[in-house]
This record gives structure tokens, sequence and C-alpha cells, in this order.
């Protein structure tokens, strides 16, 4: 979220958003613009307010307090119909008793829109989805997959210029969800509209996202793409969220130089004082397993498990157990040595 964008670079702008359920605060002052043509994920725990965040900007859910503007206007007392946003459930609410295109033509029969029109607009929706020729088929005949691409086509063919998504691959298995991630963007990519989604998996929202905000207990932790939130992760929760990390405290002891481990090691960052707490963040993957005696770090390798395109070994040092991922096996009881190296040394404040 580039602070010099232009106000008219984006269509939803969230002011001070907090919810509270009687004694409960759901969301807490949450600020935050969301661009035109953007595919912006929300990403947290379960019960972190995210869905409920969704549901305000879906007219499902009212605030406490704040406004959301969409292109400018306040939209907070429109009822979601009336909004230009459309919604895809996590358990989609398809109509059993309807076939595929009266499922997916059903906003637009409401409105009393010319058949041809409708049948039209019908094929459009369903060739956008990989459906075409599915039009007679009934809901209950379909797998999950194809009731999800159907939910979203009912919601893309009232041309919404936002679109909603709960969770939407939720209950699919993993190999199909995995699929259908790549397809959701193709079509994001395709209509051009935003979407903003909500899912607690981390591999999705990195998979599929422009942009990320994580959302703890309420509060927006950090806003960003993929690579910056997985790379210069803010806190100490965002890096344990996204992805796993070894996080320790540390002394920034001046620019440039941190001390962990009861070690000293040159790093990148600067900014943060002299002789200051903080906590550093070094991704498994950047650490380099070498002989004991070339190490910067030495530890005893206590486990070590297969991933598939690496291994995973906890290598335990004098206070800390270090988590190592490596293609190169290090049997267990060795001895070995670890290298980082300062750009994958990464300094937060601690919190």
């Amino acid at each position: 979220m580039n602070e010099k964008t232009r106000p008219n670079d984006y269509i939803i702008d969230l002011k001070h958003i907090s919810k509270s359920f009687e004694d409960t605060q759901v969301l807490d002052d949450i600020s935050m613009y969301i661009r035109r043509n953007e595919f912006l994920t929300l990403l947290g725990p379960s019960g972190c307010g995210k869905t409920t965040l969704l549901r305000i900007i879906g007219g499902f859910e009212s605030a406490t307090e704040g406004e959301v503007l969409f292109e400018g206007k306040n939209i907070g007392d429109l009822p979601p119909y009336k909004r230009k946003i459309n919604t895809v459930f996590q358990k989609y609410a398809l109509f059993p008793h309807m076939n595929v295109e009266d499922n997916i033509s059903f906003g637009l029969q409401i409105k009393k829109m010319d058949k041809k029109l409708i049948q039209k607009k019908v094929y459009e929706m369903l060739e956008l989805v990989n459906l075409k020729g599915y039009e007679k088929r009934s809901i209950d005949s379909l797998s999950g997959g194809q009731q999800q691409r159907i939910a979203i086509a009912r919601a893309l063919v009232n041309e919404p210029q936002v679109l909603l998504l709960d969770e939407p691959l939720g209950a699919l298995d993993l190999k199909l969800r995995k699929g259908m991630q790549l397809e959701l963007k193709k079509i994001q990519q395709k209509v051009g509209i935003t979407f903003i989604y909500v899912t607690h998996d981390q591999e999705e929202a990195l998979t599929m996202s422009d942009t990320i905000a994580i959302m703890n207990e309420g509060r927006v932790q950090q806003i960003g793409t993929p690579v910056d939130i997985y790379n210069e992760p803010k806190n100490a929760f965002v890096a344990d969220f996204i992805g796993e990390s070894n996080i320790l405290q540390g002394i920034m002891l001046k620019d440039y130089l941190v001390r962990f481990h009861d070690v000293d090691f040159e790093c990148v960052d600067r900014g943060f004082g002299e002789n200051m707490p903080i906590d550093v963040v070094v991704r498994p993957e950047d650490i380099k397993i070498v002989d004991k005696d070339q190490g910067m770090l030495n530890g005893l390798v206590e486990s070590v498990t297969f991933k598939g395109v690496h291994y995973e070994m906890i290598v335990k040092s004098t206070s800390y157990s270090w988590i190592v991922h490596s293609t190169v096996m290090s049997p267990i009881g060795s001895q070995v040595g670890m290298v980082i190296t300062p750009p994958d040394i990464h300094i937060m404040k601690r919190r």
C-alpha cells in the first residue's frame, strides 16, 4: 500500500473501523484502503476478525465505529443489494432445486433483464469459469470444485466492482484447492475487478495475492506484497504466522551490527539505535549447514524430517533449537556448523 497512491487509484477506504459484540471487541480501529483491480487477502488465525471485516464491507454487519467509503462515498447505511459488491460464501449458498443456468441467472431474473441477454451472460460466465455446456446440470451432480465455480459465476454475472470471498476453498481437498487457487487468480485477472479474499491459509495467501493484510486480535499487523511480508515481517507475530521462522531476542549494537545467541553478526539493518533490544528473524531456508569448524554457530542435529523438496532439521545449539531447511541431510547426532549471511538476518522492534 504505497502512501503516494492517489485516491482515485483505490476503490474502498476503511476509516477507523471498530466492531463490538456486546462486551467483546472484534475489530479495533482498522484503517486501510483497497485499490482497484487488486487481489487483496485478509489473512490471520481463526477469531482475528477478518470475516467480520469482510461482512462489514459487504453490508452484512454494521461497524460500531468508523466509515466504509466506496469510491469516496460512505456506504455504511446501504444494504448489501444496493452495493456494487457481491460475495461468495464458504458454503456457496447455491439453490439445489435449480439447475446451473437458473442459479447463475437468479440475480438477473430478479432485475427482470431480457431473457436473451440473461442467456448470453450466463454462457459468458460458464466459459469464464471453464464449465461451458453445464447450464442444464443439476447442482447435486457437480463436484465441490464445480459448485465453487458456479458460485463465482453467479456473483460475477451481476458485474460487481468488488468481489468478496470468505474462505471459498475451505471445503475442497488439498489437490483441488491448489488448482483452484490458480484458477481464481486467472479469473480475477480476466474480469479485472477487485477481489477481497479471506483465509487463514498462509500458502494460499502467498500464492494468490497482490497484497496481504495480516490480522490478529482485531488489528491489522502488517500490509504489503507477499514478498515484502515474507522477507520483511514487522513483528514476531507476522514472522511466525507467515512460514516457519527462527525468532530470537537480540541487541542492536549499532547500525549494521547485531548480537544474538551471544554472537555478533553483521546485518543490513540500520536506524534502530545503539544497544537497543530487538527481535531477530532467520528463515530456516536461509541457514547454511557447513562443517563444524567453519560455522558461525555450532549445534547437534536432534531430528530430521523429509518434507519432499527439502529436509527439515532441528539443530540444538547452546541455548536455542534452530529449524533448518536444506536439500542435503545431516544425520541425527552429527555436529554441524551454521552460517547466516547479513541479508538473511531480519531485525524487528521488540514488542
